[in-house]
């Protein structure tokens, strides 16, 4: 049996572009419809060009690339302060906690719709079986 080089034959999709419009909240195929209906939610569908986004499968990547980065940004940010006040541990805990917890809910929504994204511009987990874009 041969393989027709046709068989292989799909639109280039742009990983940067597409990564861009998760982190955006959007559809990583038109970048116009919502990504999520809840606040870690995708959507089964785009509710504007249809692209079926139900096949994601995000799981812990999202979470991890958070922490890493959540953690660079706190420890660098101690270190500074650190060096520069002698600080109580009680003013260290008001600040670096709620610090956290505040960059750790605001970023993983578009690190999630990122890694979305990323899963649609190389087709992983079922999202190369029909080509929209």
């Amino acid at each position: 049996m041969t393989v027709q080089a046709a068989d292989y034959d799909h639109a280039k999709r742009s990983i940067k572009q597409s990564i861009w419009r998760g982190v955006r909240c959007k559809c990583p195929s038109c970048g116009k419809g919502k990504l999520f209906t809840k606040w870690l939610k995708v959507v089964p569908e785009c509710n504007v060009c249809g692209e079926e986004l139900y096949h994601e499968r995000a799981q812990d990547l999202p979470p991890y690339l958070t922490i890493s980065i959540v953690g660079h940004i706190v420890v660098a940010l101690l270190m500074a302060v650190e060096a520069r006040w002698d600080l109580s541990l009680t003013v260290h805990l008001l600040i670096w906690i709620p610090l956290a917890t505040i960059l750790t809910v605001t970023m993983m929504q578009p690190v999630k719709g990122g890694v979305v994204g990323l899963q649609w511009a190389i087709r992983m987990f079922g999202f190369g079986n029909e080509d929209k874009a």
